[in-house]
């Protein structure tokens, strides 16, 4: 079966060599198991600061596309006249396709939706990564993109994976999710004592979308209320260096430390002794942080967007931030002064996301196709 990944994500070629986007790679191999995988998608010449990694499987044909930006208005005529030409190469390459699968949002995802109209009778799968939420805000081409997936007249015989279970969806969608680690690594971790140091760790980019400095304001607001606490953050990016001037200015060089980005097996080892992850981030689809410390019994601190409150299951399972210092310090005060709260919720975290294996996701992927 061949199965056309229509997608923004670019592949890089080296000596001969195919290379993409390293956690994209990951899950392009469960697929790669039970179809043919044929790519329709931009190039890069460089990796641009990307995290890459090899393909470890052939390509069989590759439809490539114009990468374009929108970042000054040169670019944005010249953008508009190569989508005509990417749309193009798009109807022949699902003209040619048995299985159509579809990653959104992007500006090939766009494309994309409006594409695949003309195709009724083939099956179909998208994978919208971003923020479902009906409510949220976002920018017109999202909006677009959702309204055409949903709409079971304009986009048929698909199924939509969106992370969350929404209300009042259209039969094209389907909860999804996203796994890291596989049942055999299933175990129970033994915390220490919460009172006797409470470990917070964050992973993720230091961006300002990602709020790392609100989390250090509030293991040190903690600390100052008498709480022994150490926080580790994984991960780099532009606030990096505001970050270590904060840490220094406020003496906490001992408390808060950032480890940079590090390798899969150390930060499996740093969630195993931490007891919160904490990401009150601005905007998520799946927070896969937040899943893979809940997968190893921290218990989970993050903000109300996207689909957290259902993973957080409404704050049975975990703590949903204010992004008020006063009223978030107060919610994780009534979990240090009630140790059987907190053993409660990280039962519970560990619990659901233990459901979420690398198995149970290729079960599911070879189920859609």
């Amino acid at each position: 079966m061949k199965l056309l990944v229509v997608t923004n994500a670019p592949i890089i070629y080296k000596t001969d060599k195919a290379f993409a986007y390293s956690p994209y790679v990951k899950e392009l191999m469960v697929w790669e198991k039970y179809a043919d995988i044929v790519f329709c998608c931009p190039v890069w010449k460089n990796d641009q600061g990307l995290l890459i990694s090899e393909m470890p499987f052939n390509i069989s044909k590759h439809y490539k596309l114009f990468d374009t930006n929108l970042k000054s208005f040169k670019e944005i005529v010249k953008a508009f006249f190569l989508s005509f030409c990417n749309f193009f190469m798009l109807l022949k390459a699902m003209n040619n396709a048995d299985h159509i699968h579809l990653r959104c949002p992007g500006n090939i995802g766009l494309l994309g939706c409006i594409a695949q109209v003309f195709f009724p009778n083939k099956k179909k799968t998208a994978k919208y990564a971003g923020n479902w939420d009906p409510k949220s805000k976002q920018p017109l081409s999202y909006r677009l993109q959702k309204w055409i997936l949903s709409n079971s007249f304009l986009t048929r015989n698909i199924q939509v994976l969106v992370y969350g279970d929404w209300k009042n969806q259209s039969r094209n969608i389907k909860p999804f999710f996203t796994a890291t680690y596989s049942e055999t690594e299933k175990e129970i971790v033994s915390k220490n004592n919460l009172n006797l140091k409470a470990e917070f760790i964050f992973v993720g980019s230091l961006v300002s979308g990602k709020n790392p400095l609100y989390v250090i304001k509030l293991v040190q607001e903690l600390m100052k209320k008498g709480v022994k606490a150490n926080l580790n953050l994984y991960g780099n990016g532009s606030e990096k260096n505001n970050l270590e001037i904060y840490i220094k200015e406020n003496k906490l060089e001992d408390y808060i430390i950032l480890h940079g980005n590090q390798n899969k097996e150390t930060v499996k080892k740093a969630y195993q002794k931490s007891h919160f992850v904490i990401l009150p981030s601005k905007s998520e689809g799946w927070p896969k942080a937040i899943a893979e410390g809940m997968f190893w019994g921290c218990v989970p601190i993050a903000t109300k967007v996207s689909c957290v409150p259902f993973m957080l299951d409404y704050g049975n399972r975990g703590v949903l931030l204010e992004m008020n210092l006063e009223k978030d310090l107060h919610q994780l005060d009534c979990l240090f002064k009630n140790n059987e709260a907190f053993e409660f919720k990280s039962k519970l975290a560990q619990e659901w996301s233990q459901t979420y294996t690398t198995d149970f996701f290729e079960n599911e992927i070879k189920n859609l196709l």
